[in-house]
């Protein structure tokens, strides 16, 4: 079941309505159930490995308050392995059985590849990612256990979230699932507010751009020009965009139609000034997941609170820095087990150290130019690092971004002249919308200019009605649901 499609919005209808006729114990159960409904739309079967997953956990978590110090580094340690085992199996095995098989031979070993027939699961990054961190700050003492196994179990398998996100943290939901949430209009209104922006992002932007996405890399590279390089890095950089935060803003509506409220978890990545700007308005959730559970530890950074920032920051550079480039690696490898996304996270690497090094040049400037050189700059540098994302193969992603430094390659466009014009496009509205939206907006929310603000929604929506009507196709899946 997928959120562009009639079956899961006339889903969404009936656990709505009946949602809110039900007393407080019957809405766990019905988010519960319905939402392993939800997941076995897709394969059945694996129903059983995230209840795994869940009940490990809630057992662990239980008995780590009440074990002494060594016992609880065990049962972290159960939860971890069991865990990250179960990821390991499903995602990797395949990657690092062929990747070993292929160093052998490149040694003079004679080893035929390895053919496992293994599914990935449908959403495991994201609910192994959410479980984890349950239980790593029921080990850290930040929360306490939650001794309700459905109400426990409604923070692991909410089904808006349970895919492709938001990374949700225990103490960010379960106190919204301990009490009754009272009716509210706004709420509803609120809710179908972001699941129509979410639906007009996916079935209207991301699935139209992703036949130019597909023909463009489908090209040979020989044949590619520099602008068609960079132009392909712009398409792809605002197709998946478009994709994932259309996932993000229909989790965050469906959610809110039942009074549950998630965070956000993209604030207009392309405007971003820095790469550590970038990753504060890009998946949000995973970015800081990430933060608190990978980079901060192996960092020997001591997390005081995560919830309130508190942090010791007394570590060495050489630390630091090994710690980024781990962290970036295990982040490529979180989107996908290919050495593609092995160099994603390397180039990611490389732009957080160039940034950190030129970035003093500019110390003496204004906030506001620097802000503006940071986007002009940025932009691109983040575009680009979508090649490794879209490629085949990271020996494709080289020799694409190696066009882009022959100045002899600029002469010649190899796809059909409408393809640049709609990127161009694209980059004008993508600004135009964040001024609309950031600036106009919330001047026009006051009580003065109430009227003006209630006739700009209303043209959006009559603006965007029509068109996710026209495009609505289900065959589309959303390009986060392979990772």
């Amino acid at each position: 079941m997928i959120f562009n499609s009639l079956t899961y919005l006339l889903f969404l209808l009936c656990i709505v309505s009946l949602y809110w006729l039900f007393s407080y114990r019957l809405r766990l159960y019905l988010i519960f159930f319905s939402s392993l409904v939800f997941y076995g739309f897709w394969r059945i079967e694996f129903i059983p490995i995230m209840l795994l997953s869940v009940i490990v956990d809630y057992l662990v978590s239980i008995y780590i308050p009440k074990s002494a110090k060594k016992m609880k580094k065990k049962l972290l340690l159960v939860s971890l392995c069991t865990n990250l085992g179960l990821l390991f199996y499903f995602k990797y095995l395949i990657f690092f059985s062929n990747s070993a098989v292929g160093i052998l031979n490149f040694f003079g070993a004679s080893i035929d590849p390895l053919f496992l027939n293994i599914i990935l699961p449908i959403g495991i990054s994201f609910y192994t990612f959410q479980t984890i961190s349950y239980t790593v700050d029921v080990y850290r003492g930040l929360i306490k256990p939650e001794e309700d196994f459905i109400l426990y179990g409604c923070y692991v398998t909410f089904f808006p979230q349970l895919v492709a996100g938001p990374v949700l943290r225990a103490r960010e939901v379960i106190p919204q699932f301990k009490n009754r949430i009272p009716f509210s209009i706004l709420d509803i209104f609120e809710g179908l507010k972001r699941i129509i922006y979410g639906l007009f992002l996916k079935v209207v932007l991301a699935d139209n751009i992703a036949p130019l996405v597909d023909d463009g890399f489908l090209m040979s590279i020989e044949n590619m020009s520099a602008l068609d390089v960079w132009t392909l890095s712009f398409l792809f950089g605002f197709q998946i965009y478009f994709d994932f935060s259309a996932y993000s803003h229909i989790a965050i509506g469906s959610a809110r139609l039942l009074g549950i409220r998630f965070p956000e978890n993209f604030n207009f990545p392309y405007i971003a000034s820095s790469p550590r700007d970038f990753w504060r308005r890009w998946h949000i959730s995973l970015s800081s997941w990430i933060r608190d559970y990978i980079y901060l530890p192996m960092a020997n950074i001591n997390v005081q609170n995560i919830s309130t920032g508190g942090i010791s920051n007394a570590v060495g550079h050489t630390k630091k820095t090994k710690s980024l480039v781990l962290t970036w690696i295990i982040m490529g490898l979180w989107h996908g087990a290919n050495w593609t996304f092995v160099l994603w996270g390397i180039y990611h690497v490389i732009l957080i150290i160039l940034y950190r090094l030129f970035s003093r040049l500019f110390t003496s400037f204004s906030d506001s130019f620097r802000s503006v050189i940071g986007i002009i700059i940025m932009l691109p540098l983040m575009m680009l690092a979508w090649i490794p994302f879209r490629s085949q193969s990271s020996q494709d992603a080289i020799q694409m971004w190696v066009k882009i430094f022959n100045f002899n390659e600029y002469g010649s466009l190899g796809m059909r002249e409408n393809t640049y014009l709609i990127t161009f496009i694209l980059v004008v509205a993508f600004f135009v919308v964040y001024v609309i939206k950031s600036k106009i907006m919330p001047k026009l929310a006051n009580e003065k200019s109430i009227f003006k603000f209630i006739v700009l929604q209303t043209l959006f929506f009559s603006f965007m009605m029509p068109l996710i009507f026209i495009f609505l196709k289900p065959g589309n899946q959303f390009i986060y649901f392979q990772f």
